[in-house]
């Protein structure tokens, strides 16, 4: 018997999704691994892929990441054996006991790092760094201009502030309570953290940006607060949403974009799910995510 959490239909993940036996796997395959989970996240495009999918052919697994115990391994692959810990990303259907997966996609596990940890190595890292080469092309990104970070509490906004401070990139982390920014600012001292709750918050992001250029604000959530950040951007600026956790439309009118020339693209993880990251970005991505998420777990 191998458990996996599974659908059928779209609709509420909280209604659809079932526990369900789907047999054992067959033996790893060549170049691949057979592995036993032992945690995987949920992420929010997780969830938003099982309410919004349409036309499913038949019993879907969720899922795109976990970690687990290698109990096999197939012909072809080095660097692995049984008993290795592993964390992979991206695999459609991650969300079972075992699992049988692409070895070019798993990166080892310390036995130091938690399971809970090990989880969340790859898609949340690799989403931040997208998320900072996406901003610095714009050229003020790095030199004067100031990317804003909403829901910047968030794993993968923590994840961006982290590593803009290291690239020099100046941010303001855009939270919904007073008590999220006090605790961005106790992990973050010198990068200013504004709460929604704040019927002015508009205006004090622009006064933490003092002055200087703001060309670009990262959003997951969308809805009306998209159409704020895009009243903050300087002209020629570009909004990026990269999650849809808002269940409201963007309540956009043309002459909010026209006269400043802005910009609106998205970015998911989904547009590099079908490219081959190299095992050594996967490596750093997995420290990164190891190291981030060992000093800031407080938060």
């Amino acid at each position: 018997m191998s458990l996996a959490i599974t659908y059928r239909r779209s609709g509420d993940p909280a209604e659809v999704l079932e526990a369900t036996d789907i047999g054992e796997p067959p033996p790893p395959g060549l170049g691949q691994l057979q592995v036993q989970i032992t945690a995987f996240p949920i992420h929010p495009g997780d969830l938003l892929a099982i309410s919004a999918s349409s036309a499913l052919a038949g019993e879907q697994v969720a899922g795109i990441e976990a970690t687990g115990v290698v109990l096999d391994v197939g012909a072809g692959v080095s660097g692995f054996s049984p008993g290795s810990r592993v964390c992979f990303f991206p695999h459609s259907g991650a969300w079972c006991q075992v699992v049988n997966v692409d070895a070019a996609i798993a990166v080892p596990v310390p036995d130091s790092v938690p399971d809970e940890v090990a989880a969340e190595m790859l898609c949340n890292p690799i989403t931040a760094l997208l998320l900072r080469r996406a901003a610095q092309q714009h050229f003020a990104v790095g030199f004067d201009g100031v990317v804003l970070n909403n829901a910047a509490a968030s794993s993968v906004g923590r994840l961006f502030t982290a590593i803009a401070e290291h690239h020099q990139i100046a941010t303001v982390s855009i939270v919904r309570s007073e008590a999220r920014a006090h605790q961005l600012r106790d992990r973050f001292p010198t990068v200013p953290a504004v709460s929604t709750s704040d019927p002015n918050f508009v205006e004090r992001i622009r006064t933490a940006a003092a002055g200087r250029p703001i060309p670009v604000a990262l959003d997951p959530v969308g809805g009306t607060m998209a159409d704020d950040l895009l009243s903050t951007l300087s002209p020629g600026g570009t909004l990026i949403i990269y999650g849809a956790l808002g269940q409201e439309p963007i309540p956009l009118h043309a002459t909010a974009v026209l006269h400043s020339a802005l910009g609106i693209r998205g970015l998911t993880i989904k547009s590099v799910a079908h490219c081959r990251i190299s095992r050594a970005t996967r490596l750093r991505c997995g420290q990164c995510g190891h190291d981030y998420n060992r000093h800031a777990a407080a938060l």
